[in-house]
């Protein structure tokens, strides 16, 4: 994700320069949020999901292999010679570093899983940046922060969000969103009252009373009083 916010702060700069002698305009967009709308990355997410999945069960394994050992050794030790009890604690000692080393390989900083992930959501970022990219052109953006990269946001206000536009670049976008209000006087409807039944008694078991009918009387013909 670093590697991602770091595309997006070069968007900001290389944009920002076309606007030093304007007033430049800003967003931000929350790329956690458009990457969760896309199916790629999903897919991607499950890949990863199952080969941690395999390879923390071939850890659990091992881990059960030493954890025989250490038992074995607990109680043997006390007939065991002092030959025997240094070969078998360097037994020991070297399937705590298998573990160890096999355990670092797959989970560890730059391990398997973590240049999977990278090989896996780069295509997915590369998605989004372009799309970044476009939305800042075409809104003469200078700057776009990303909401869920490391820069802490104590405000953002919903005016500069600027997301949903990068969603409909990706063919993501939601037709209710980004689309402009309804011009002219809001017009407020009264909500129409319920009837109320005449055989209907309330909690003190008296009837509630029918609502009122307003009767409209008929307009004298001209020329009568």
């Amino acid at each position: 994700m670093k590697n991602f916010r770091g595309l997006l702060l070069a968007v900001a700069l290389l944009l920002s320069g076309a606007g030093v002698a304007q007033a430049q305009k800003f967003g931000w967009v929350d790329s956690e949020f458009i990457m969760a709308k896309m199916p790629e990355y999903a897919k991607a997410q499950q890949e990863l999901a199952l080969l941690s999945d395999t390879w923390q069960k071939e850890i659990e394994v091992q881990q059960k292999d030493l954890d025989k050992l250490h038992r074995n050794y607990q109680n043997e030790e006390i007939v065991l010679t002092e030959a025997m009890k240094k070969k078998r604690q360097d037994e020991i000692l070297l399937k705590e570093q298998e573990l160890k080393t096999y355990r670092n390989k797959q989970f560890g900083y730059e391990g398997q899983l973590f240049k999977k992930r990278q090989e896996l959501n780069k295509p997915v970022q590369d998605k989004v940046f372009e799309a970044v990219e476009k939305v800042a052109k075409k809104k003469s953006l200078a700057v776009i922060f990303d909401k869920s990269g490391d820069l802490t946001m104590l405000y953002t206000n919903p005016a500069h969000d600027y997301t949903e536009f990068v969603l409909e670049e990706l063919g993501l976008g939601a037709e209710d969103r980004n689309q402009p209000g309804p011009k002219g006087a809001v017009k407020t409807i009264a909500p129409p009252k319920t009837p109320v039944d005449p055989n209907f008694e309330s909690d003190s078991g008296t009837p509630e009373p029918a609502a009122k009918t307003k009767v409209t009387k008929p307009a004298r013909p001209a020329g009568k009083k």
